[in-house]
This record gives C-alpha cells, sequence and structure tokens, in this order.
C-alpha cells in the first residue's frame, strides 16, 4: 500500500502501476488520491473538529479556507458522514488512557484524509487491533465514505466473513488485476461504478514475461 500511495522510501521498488492503462505519474495522483497509515497519530491535546479543522487548512484549496462558512461546512459534513457528531467537541486524548476510543481514533485517522476529497483513498489494514464491534463500526464508516462515489483501497486482516462480504461486488474483480510478489492478496472496497484499475507488477514478473 506504501508503493502504490508512492511514499515507500526504503528498500528496493520495481516494476510498473498503471491506472486505466496509463503509467502512474505520482504527482498526478497525489492531488486525487488520500491514504490512511495504519498507525493512528494525532495530538492528544485538540478536539475530532480541530483535528479536522487543521487537517482542512492544511489541504483544501485558499479558496475555501478563506471563507469560513464554506470550510465550516465542508468539516461539518464530514464528521457527519462518518458519525463522530456526538464526539466533534471531544478531546483526543491518548490511546487506552483517555479520549476516544481506538475505533474512534481510526475512523478520526480516516476523516482527516477524508476532509481534503479525494476521489481514491487508500487505507492501509484500517481493522487492524479491532475487536469484532469496533470493526464494524469503523467499516459502516469506510461504507459511508464509499457510498460518496469515492473509491477505498484497503489491505485488511480480518477473519470475520461479515466484514468481507461488506465489499462490493466490483472488488472481486479488480482483485484479478493485482500481483504482488509476497502472495499477499488485498481487499479493495470501491464505489458501484468502478472505473480504475491499478495494476501492479514486480520486477521478477517483468523478468518472466
Amino acid at each position: 500500500m506504501d508503493v502504490l500511495a508512492g511514499r515507500k522510501t526504503a528498500g528496493y521498488i520495481g516494476g510498473n502501476i498503471t491506472i486505466s492503462g496509463y503509467p502512474k505519474k505520482q504527482e498526478t495522483f497525489a492531488r486525487v488520491s488520500g491514504y490512511c497509515e495504519q498507525n493512528d497519530i494525532h495530538s492528544p491535546h485538540v478536539t475530532v473538529y480541530e483535528s479536522l479543522l487543521y487537517s482542512a487548512w492544511l489541504r483544501l484549496s485558499g479558496e475555501i479556507n478563506s471563507e469560513t462558512t464554506k470550510l465550516v461546512g465542508v468539516i461539518e459534513n464530514k464528521i457527519e458522514l462518518v458519525e463522530l457528531n456526538r464526539l466533534k467537541h471531544a478531546i483526543v486524548g491518548l490511546p487506552g488512557v483517555i479520549g476516544l476510543s481506538t475505533e474512534q481514533r481510526k475512523i478520526l485517522t480516516i476523516v482527516v484524509v477524508v476532509v481534503a476529497n479525494p476521489s481514491i483513498i487508500l487505507m492501509d489494514e484500517p481493522t487492524s487491533g479491532l475487536h469484532a464491534r469496533a470493526t464494524d463500526v469503523v467499516m459502516r464508516a469506510v461504507r459511508n465514505i464509499v457510498d460518496t462515489g469515492r473509491i477505498v483501497v484497503c489491505t485488511i486482516h480480518q477473519p470475520n466473513i461479515d466484514i468481507f462480504e461488506s465489499y462490493d461486488e466490483g472488488a472481486e474483480r479488480i482483485t484479478k488485476d493485482i500481483k504482488w510478489d509476497a502472495g499477499r492478496r488485498p481487499a479493495w472496497g470501491a464505489g458501484k461504478e468502478l472505473n480504475v484499475t491499478i495494476q501492479v507488477q514486480t520486477a521478477s514478473e517483468l523478468s518472466s514475461v
């Protein structure tokens, strides 16, 4: 997932990435995509609303940031989208000590990326370390995001069959086009009309062609 997002800086990376048959250009891809890392890193001293506000200041255009009403509307819309309304003024806090629960922190990690309105969202194991109920809460938020027409791509470790079945039928088709040298099969969630295909080929596969 780090490689797809263009964030891998260590080790050897080989092969090609194409989107809809065209070579991926990282500068263009970065403008239309967002990446939710596996680790939930947040300032413990701010609220959920403030976390989104700071993210919006950094990610959105100056046109939106200069209009307070429009900016507030964007943030309120995203908070409602992931069902964090009642927690928008809650302090993020420290994991396992005080503040948001594990699944709430995971949803916050996702929504600070969604506030930038990316068309494609890459998520690195959004259910990692969560029990069944917490996983369901997070995946419901992800489903709400997908229902807005965005494409969501996930790697996932989840034994619950209900979670796997929550992915769209398009996920099964797209995974057939994905090749990983470690034999890792990613899980994909996508909008109902999926028109983006991402293909990854490793250096070893290219040499055997």
